[in-house]
């Protein structure tokens, strides 16, 4: 039976370059503070009235694409990874068949924040083995820098995030030894109040409650998005730090081993793990605890921040372009985020 196997890799990153020491100008915050804490020197932010989720999406799929040795018209289906999308709706999946005059195929969004584009792998492997598809695009784009708190309220969380995209062409192949081995997903919504954006959403609405009678169509907007929630900055992202890392330090190396084991293989056989950049701390935890060499680990959030969904596709395409993956290695995709949600994907490059 076919499986899938990656084609082709694309990323893309805004030009503006934005350091630690940059944001120093908005928030009390120091660059020994945020690499301390994050591993954080610099990110890219998109253009504000230039570039947006699917824009970067773009650049990133026709670099994939051309890759593969297709065209935009071969694409038969997209699964898009973002918690940044340019609509609350439609989904950034149609935005992207337009502006890459696609076929009128079928376009998948997922929300799965920082585990979005694992579970858009496994999403698309599932369509390759049952047959479906042959030439699925898989993407995960963030434009983060639009709702971000810049002040230093916020500078918990606005320190974290940058702004960039990636993409993959996954494709049949019937080669035992090469291809997607293996992926596993999970959740637990226990904490999903630990890292969350409350506002805009339906949650408030109590009115669902009420008798018919007490329906005031005014009062879903003003719960929806108030005046009042603008106020009093509850309209940016929340996060419980601590009880994030906690969580994630164990989850990490969970799944990773779930995988391996699943196919047979321990930690060593790792060629190449590229975890979702969160932290580097906690990329250093799960390296230390896999007892992984630093060849082994594929790290840039130095770099670019934490760009969520973004964040594997563009580290994988850079270790690529950057010749750290090479034909017959194993490389293992781990990623763990809001929700909480987090999963791996085992793979014979």
């Amino acid at each position: 039976m076919p499986h899938a196997k990656i084609a082709g890799t694309g990323m893309y990153v805004p030009e503006h370059v934005v350091t630690n020491f940059d944001l120093q100008k908005y928030m009390d915050t120091s660059d020994d503070w945020i690499r301390e804490r994050t591993g954080i020197q610099e990110r890219r932010f998109a253009g504000r009235d230039t570039e947006t989720t699917t824009t970067m999406a773009v650049e990133a799929s026709k670099t994939a694409i051309e890759r593969a040795g297709i065209t935009p018209q071969d694409i038969d289906f997209i699964v898009f990874a973002t918690l940044s999308p340019d609509y609350y709706f439609p989904g950034c999946g149609v935005l992207l068949q337009r502006a890459m005059k696609m076929r009128e195929i079928g376009a998948l969004d997922v929300r799965n924040q920082c585990s979005g584009f694992v579970y858009a792998i496994s999403v698309a492997d599932q369509f390759i083995r049952s047959g479906m598809y042959k030439n699925i695009l898989v993407v995960g784009s963030e434009k983060h820098s639009f709702g971000l708190d810049f002040s230093t309220r916020g500078r918990s969380v606005s320190v974290i995030f940058g702004d960039g995209a990636g993409a993959v062409v996954l494709q049949p192949t019937e080669e035992e030894d090469r291809g997607i081995l293996s992926t596993h997903l999970h959740s637990d919504g226990e904490s999903a109040e630990s890292l969350a954006m409350y506002n805009p959403g339906t949650h408030a609405n109590h009115w669902v409650q009420q008798p018919v009678a007490d329906f005031n169509p005014a009062e879903i907007g003003d719960m929806f998005m108030s005046h009042s929630m603008i106020d009093k900055a509850q309209n940016f992202p929340y996060m419980d730090g601590p009880a994030v890392f906690k969580k994630a330090i164990v989850k990490f190396p969970e799944v990773i081993m779930e995988a391996l084991d699943a196919n047979g293989l321990k930690p060593g056989d790792i060629d190449m793990l590229i975890p979702h950049q969160a932290n580097l701390r906690i990329a250093q935890f799960v390296q230390q605890k896999l007892g992984l060499s630093d060849d082994k680990v594929y790290n840039n959030i130095q770099k670019y921040g934490n760009t969520t969904a973004a964040s594997i596709p563009i580290a994988l395409c850079e270790a690529w372009e950057a010749g750290k993956i090479k034909p017959a290695d194993l490389v293992c995709l781990a990623s763990f985020g809001s929700g909480f949600t987090w999963g791996s994907a085992l793979l014979r490059w």
